[in-house]
């Protein structure tokens, strides 16, 4: 079940959160650039070619001056969150790993929110659902009973999920990309390819139990997308090889999202939401 408790923490270090937030991915996005605008910035002395009816008289009546009111223009971006919802997302004691995911994904609504901003949130499995989003608090508290109601399922197809939700981006976004990752480290960078140039965080939810597979001896496994079924031994040299597949598998996104500029994280199911939205917005 989706907590949101944490949001209420976030909103105590709203101060520094969004700040980072709205500084760099959304919220009002000012030009450097003056001129027609909501955002008064600052007079400046009117030079030959400048528009007449941008003099401001009034300053003129008192200093017989021709000084121009300049502005900074007001462009937002828009945050795009898509959480994969595939089975083996279906995985976790406290929360799953899409319960985690979620809870990610809510949170940067809500900060998107808080700054007045409209974002879109979306799950894939073998194809995207898109939530209808808009502005305003109710609309969060429809998105996660939405959320509750859903069910893991299917495989993770996501290089064809995001080549579906390409037509939802119109302009330069935030996008923020949830999931477990395991899945072939080529199809994850020909899916980030289709985002183009965005702002980019790629977010690797796993849980504890699974990165460290503290287990031994005979075991029947079964892959949550497949329903293939495996009899084997799991020794502890089996363990290692396995953590060490695991973490060359990580090491290969962070190698991929190095050379295109984007963000990674990964965070464990244990970790608390708070001090997840602290690594990933520090």
């Amino acid at each position: 079940m989706i907590d949101v408790s944490f949001l209420n923490q976030l909103d105590r270090f709203s101060l520094v959160v969004r700040k980072k937030v709205t500084s760099n991915y959304v919220g009002s996005k000012k030009s450097i650039a003056t001129g027609g605008g909501l955002v008064f910035k600052d007079y400046r002395i009117y030079a030959p070619g400048d528009e007449i009816k941008a003099v401001d008289w009034k300053v003129y009546a008192r200093t017989e001056n021709l000084y121009l009111k300049t502005y900074e223009e007001e462009r937002n971006l828009e945050v795009h969150i898509i959480v994969d919802h595939s089975k083996s997302m279906d995985f976790g004691k406290k929360f799953t790993k899409f319960e985690y995911a979620s809870m990610i994904g809510v949170g940067f609504a809500y900060l998107a929110i808080k700054d007045n901003e409209k974002f879109q949130f979306s799950t894939f499995s073998e194809k995207i659902d898109v939530y209808n989003s808009k502005r305003g608090m109710g609309q969060l508290a429809v998105m996660v009973n939405y959320l509750n109601k859903m069910k893991p399922k299917g495989q993770s197809h996501l290089y064809d999920s995001i080549t579906q939700y390409k037509r939802f981006i119109k302009s330069r976004s935030l996008i923020v990309l949830i999931s477990d990752f395991l899945i072939d480290i080529e199809e994850i960078k020909k899916a980030l390819y289709r985002f183009g140039r965005h702002d980019i965080k790629l977010i690797q939810v796993l849980d504890k139990q699974e990165k460290e597979i503290a287990i031994e001896g005979d075991y029947k496994l079964k892959d949550a997308e497949t329903n293939e079924e495996m009899k084997t031994y799991i020794s502890r040299n089996m363990r290692n090889k396995y953590r060490q597949m695991l973490d060359d598998h990580t090491a290969g996104i962070q190698e991929a999202c190095n050379k295109m500029g984007i963000s990674f994280y990964q965070v464990t199911t244990d970790t608390p939401l708070f001090d997840a939205f602290y690594e990933i917005l520090r």
